[in-house]
């Protein structure tokens, strides 16, 4: 993390002032270790990144979901947050350019019919799906005829596909890799169905932590930083974004 270093920046100052800045992540951007409660994950790593940049402590704030960690972001629990842009959040929330793109697709159990998000929208196809995340809330958008079948968690709605509730399961590509590890038979359909672009996020009316958020998620592509962070958390289907520079 040593190549953004820290520098006084009034549009920090309040941050400097506290000694930290506090940034919401949500399941599953993080693993937590469960002897040492310990949190990893490329969006963890920037995290400190950011802090050091800052000169403060950079505390990554779990939560269970995108819901919970925009309701913290926005209450001022937290100072900002890595989340999927999507335009109903940005009703309460402003962003950076993206950080990274995260792929979408679907899991379908051993002896699945469906090969295609094309073949399985059809009546009667039930999806499981993660409530208010960025990739159900794509699905929403392209699905006419399947149904979908909500949890609030990544666990909680793979509970409801293994338990035969759900013919598919929508998500990250990343997520839903470790259940085909996991599931006898199990695939994933080929190509996506869309991608989660992330920015960083901060509460409406903080104009100046937002323009500083910007110029450090820029940096932090550019000069290889948020690569380093995927290959070190060992994702897949996620590539660092383009450049918002010119």
């Amino acid at each position: 993390m040593n190549e953004i270093q820290p520098s006084a920046d009034p549009r920090v100052a309040d941050l400097m002032k506290a000694g930290r800045v506090r940034v919401a992540l949500y399941v599953p951007q993080y693993h937590k270790d469960t002897v040492t409660g310990a949190l990893s994950g490329w969006p963890v790593d920037l995290v400190a990144a950011l802090g050091q940049r800052i000169g403060v402590q950079g505390v990554p704030v779990e939560h269970p979901n995108p819901a919970d960690a925009l309701a913290s972001i926005v209450a001022g629990h937290c100072d900002a947050g890595i989340i999927g842009i999507e335009a109903e959040r940005a009703t309460k929330l402003d962003y950076t350019a993206p950080l990274v793109e995260a792929d979408y697709t679907l899991l379908a159990p051993a002896g699945s019919p469906y090969q295609n998000l094309t073949d399985a929208d059809r009546p009667g196809v039930r999806i499981a799906a993660v409530r208010h995340h960025a990739s159900t809330i794509a699905l929403q958008k392209i699905i006419k005829h399947a149904t979908l079948v909500y949890a609030d968690t990544p666990a909680a709605t793979a509970a409801i596909f293994q338990a035969g509730e759900a013919d598919l399961f929508a998500s990250l590509h990343e997520v839903l890799r470790h259940y085909v590890e996991r599931l006898a038979g199990a695939r994933l359909f080929a190509g996506r169905y869309g991608f989660n672009a992330l920015g960083m996020a901060v509460a409406k009316g903080h104009a100046g932590r937002l323009a500083y958020l910007s110029a450090f998620a820029e940096d932090a592509k550019i000069s290889g930083l948020v690569q380093r962070a995927i290959e070190r958390a060992s994702w897949s289907g996620i590539r660092v974004a383009p450049s918002a520079r010119a």
